[in-house]
């Protein structure tokens, strides 16, 4: 036994991956942040009787949930007010909300805000987050700024800033040259750091000239690298801007630019064709798919089942909107089976794969220990829920009592690498009440600069 080792015992262990067991009076041996052991509480209590232990109190123990795509720095877009009329469309939306709040930020807004999510990340079971941020007034050191506020909850994230020209050739200049110079630190902390990494970010076509791609696929394959996470047809706009301007759809023109690689992920595709589609199969580029943001600007709906038809990896991301996981698997769960008019669209098991298995999956290329399930070897990032299921609860059935019973308030106990996060829904890593406090004031003094830019 080591310092690090702890087992936890008296609990339903699910644990999804290839052995996918529901393990009644389970328990999972934990060792220098990785699974050790996983099987029956007495079998493991017997070999392992002076491990230190954690009672699980009949509490399910899951691997902790990953989200594939987020913006921290939406996190003060809750309440704000938005002068005017209401937005009409999308376009609307990106100038009129996004495109001025995140103009509003300062160092102090982007800290804060990831802070705020993060806090929400950790009570409700989001133990790896994808961030797409953006803060162009503080461009340079704003991912570190943002690794910070992980490092300290704990958490495991792959960070990004969004490149775009909006902001003139000197904003698009800055955000590649933060992309590029928090890549190369990471990989050079990479021999004692795991928890986390960097993706090079992109905002959208609409907003990425020809020129602006081709310095960042230049500067990407300089890193070795080629993996970019970009926005890509969300909704008509993005394609009306790629066919009036450069002749080619949208996936199209990313594709020739070099964009679709097997490490790029692409959020949203809710306006492509089946040719599109194929483009992206046949490139292996990861599809996000965000139901609730989807909904909320009206861009339609990604055809997931089609794609997952199609054994396309689509994986499962918020966009910004809560950590709680659970609730967008049951929102992707829902939305397919209305817009297809079919309650057999997207069944239970597909929504399950793709929030664990696909997300694991593609978490793999960052992470060195296995994620989204709990076997040995696999890393040690685990959540307790207080669910009680009232039917008989087995890993055939396991995606509709999360679809229909589990929400991240039934997160008790959060861990990442071996090290509780939360216990007993006390945070142990973030002092909640002081973030909350400094979080109104930060969103107070952007709110007033945002209302500035407004006019």
């Amino acid at each position: 036994m080591t310092a690090d080792t702890l087992l936890i015992h008296n609990a339903a262990v699910c644990t999804f991956g290839d052995a996918n067991q529901v393990i009644e009076e389970g328990a999972a041996l934990i060792e220098n942040g990785q699974i050790a052991a996983v099987g029956r509480a007495a079998d493991l209590l017997r070999t392992y009787p002076t491990a230190p232990r954690e009672d699980a109190g009949g509490k399910l123990l899951m691997p902790g949930n990953i989200c594939a795509h987020t913006h921290f720095y939406g996190a003060f877009a809750r309440g704000l007010y938005i002068p005017g009329p209401a937005p009409k469309d999308f376009p609307e939306i990106l100038r009129r909300l996004w495109w001025t709040l995140d103009r509003a930020l300062d160092d102090d807004g982007v800290l804060s805000s990831a802070q705020v999510c993060l806090v929400d990340a950790i009570r409700n079971g989001t133990t790896t987050l994808f961030d797409h941020h953006a803060s162009p007034a503080h461009i340079e050191g704003s991912l570190d700024i943002i690794a910070g506020a992980v490092d300290a909850a704990g958490l495991r994230a792959v960070l990004c800033y969004e490149v775009t020209d909006r902001n003139g050739p000197e904003g698009a200049a800055a955000g590649i040259a933060e992309n590029v110079r928090f890549i190369k630190a990471q990989r050079a902390r990479s021999q004692d750091h795991g928890l986390l990494s960097g993706l090079f970010g992109l905002h959208a076509s609409l907003s990425l000239s020809d020129e602006t791609l081709a310095q960042c696929v230049a500067e990407a394959e300089a890193l070795g690298d080629g993996g970019f996470h970009i926005h890509a047809a969300e909704g008509p706009a993005d394609q009306e801007d790629s066919l009036a301007r450069y002749g080619l759809r949208t996936i199209d023109r990313l594709r020739a630019r070099g964009i679709l690689t097997p490490r790029s992920i692409v959020a949203h595709v809710t306006a492509i064709d089946g040719w599109e589609m194929a483009a992206l199969r046949k490139s292996r580029t990861w599809v996000t798919h965000q139901p609730r943001s989807n909904m909320n600007n009206a861009v339609g709906v990604a055809d997931v089942p089609a794609m997952l038809r199609g054994a396309m990896p689509v994986l499962l991301g918020n966009d910004g909107f809560s950590n709680d996981m659970f609730m967008e698997m049951k929102t992707a769960y829902l939305l397919h089976k209305v817009w297809r008019n079919d309650p057999r669209a997207l069944p239970g098991n597909q929504v399950i794969d793709m929030a664990y298995r696909h997300n694991a999956r593609l978490a793999a290329q960052h992470f060195p220990l296995p994620l989204g399930e709990i076997s040995v070897g696999a890393a040690a990032d685990l959540i307790l829920l207080d669910y009680c299921p009232t039917t008989p609860l087995t890993a055939d059935n396991l995606p509709w009592h999360i679809l229909f019973g589990v929400s991240g308030s039934h997160v008790t106990h959060t861990m990442v690498a071996g090290r509780w996060l939360m216990k007993n829904r006390e945070l142990l890593t973030l002092d909640e009440a002081a973030i909350t406090a400094h979080s109104r004031q930060a969103a107070q003094a952007t709110w007033e600069r945002f209302w500035e830019m407004s006019g």
